[in-house]
């Protein structure tokens, strides 16, 4: 397969160059369309130049260069899904996988996840496995989805592991969606009560004290306070604003490192009220993707390697370690799970019952079911309990406002009184 250098017009109106692989410049040109990029000029590089080139541009797999193309269209968890689903469905109708491939690129509209899909067809054609050409885009698709496709194809039911997949990725996205829709109307009022307050400080008290400040009279402590606060806030605004940006870089810098992540993992489960929901929710994604993986075929090994992946939290993921080795020594799931001390004893009974039945897979979704029923639940609550909290915070700070801005004049009053 040769390498051509190309200039192009990306579907944007910007122009685009690079290298593509192909074994004939129409064949270039081809895919150089596919990828929406109407090729303008198109020359065989030699093989030294070549090299050189994908050394320096760092790519690694053919069509890589293009992506210096950069999309900002974001792939989310619902265009996995309903890739996912189409791909499926064709497969269930007896196309062959190439074919399928091909027929997917007609349906994505993402250009991001269009070149994924091209790259994963490309590989494809040139012997690769599916799982291991869909594990070459692990920011688009997780180690689940790599696996369970491993274990799909090793099983000949390639189709019904991408419906399950199907499953797994739209019940993620209605969750989200729904925490979402949930947290929009808090949200609104938070930011709602913070702008009127801001409002308030910058504006209206200024030109109320100018008042206090003709009489020349003593203001009360508390009227001192407001107008302090009030010329901090409209002279250092943009301290505040570099204030809040700085804590959360230094929040994000400490979560990034390894001492940090596992502190911040350890206080968030422990913290009252959250750290119960958290570890619901992890349970929840532990069970669903542990009993999803064993439906598909694979062993509990290789399915507690693929969860370790994909709990979230650092401190649950060691203690899968020794989950591991215990199961690895022969003894039950449940055992090891009681042992680490992190799971809820709901969850081990329910394993514990499903090993004895022989039905572990099912009684692991039905867990996660719970688990996630339970986490909507309390976020409702949690909601209905933000409203009147951040109501009485506002009128908190209102009446404090009130009564700095009342006293004086009351003290006016009984001045003009005497």
């Amino acid at each position: 397969m040769a390498v051509y250098e190309y200039k192009a017009i990306a579907k944007s109106g910007k122009p685009a160059k690079g290298m593509i692989d192909a074994d004939s410049p129409a064949s270039a040109r081809r895919k150089l369309r596919d990828l929406d990029l109407y090729p303008t000029d198109i020359a065989e590089v030699s093989g030294a130049k070549a090299a050189t080139r994908v050394a320096v541009e760092g790519a690694t797999a053919p069509g890589e260069a293009q992506k210096r193309d950069f999309s900002f269209s974001r792939v989310t968890v619902r265009d996995v899904a309903l890739l996912t689903r189409q791909f499926s469905v064709l497969l269930a109708a007896g196309m062959p996988l190439v074919e399928a491939l091909t027929a997917l690129l007609d349906q994505v509209t993402k250009p991001r996840l269009r070149r994924a899909v091209y790259d994963i067809r490309d590989h494809v054609k040139g012997g690769g496995t599916l799982a291991d050409a869909i594990a070459r885009h692990p920011r688009i698709f997780s180690s689940l989805y790599s696996n369970m496709v491993r274990a799909g194809e090793a099983s000949g039911a390639l189709e019904q592991v991408l419906a399950r997949l199907a499953d797994i990725e739209e019940h993620q996205a209605k969750l989200r969606a729904r925490v979402l829709s949930t947290l929009a109307y808090p949200c609104f009022m938070a930011v709602f009560a913070v702008g009127v307050i801001a409002f308030l400080m910058v504006v209206i008290v200024p030109n109320i004290t100018k008042i206090f400040e003709k009489q020349k009279q003593e203001l009360p402590d508390v009227t001192k306070v407001m107008i302090g606060v009030s010329h901090f806030v409209g002279h250092y605004w943009w301290l505040l604003i570099l204030a809040v940006i700085g804590l959360v870089a230094l929040w994000r810098l400490w979560v990034g490192s390894e001492r940090g992540r596992r502190r911040w993992d350890t206080w968030q489960l422990k913290v009252p009220v959250y750290g119960q929901l958290h570890l619901k929710f992890i349970c929840a994604r532990f069970s669903r993707t542990l009993g999803t993986m064993l439906e598909s075929g694979l062993t509990m090994m290789k399915a507690l390697d693929v969860v370790k992946s994909v709990v979230g939290n650092t401190v649950i993921e060691a203690s899968m370690a020794d989950v591991k080795a215990g199961v690895r020594r022969g003894k039950d799931l449940a055992g090891p799970l009681k042992e680490t001390g992190l799971f809820p004893p709901m969850l081990i009974h329910m394993v514990d019952l499903g090993q004895r039945s022989g039905d572990i897979d099912n009684m692991l979704i039905k867990v996660a079911d719970t688990y996630d029923e339970d986490v909507r639940l309390a976020i409702d609550a949690m909601v209905a309990l933000m409203e009147p909290v951040i109501i009485i915070i506002m009128g908190v700070f209102v009446g404090f406002l009130v009564l700095s801005i009342l006293l004086p004049i009351l003290n006016m009053s009984k001045g003009i009184g005497h």
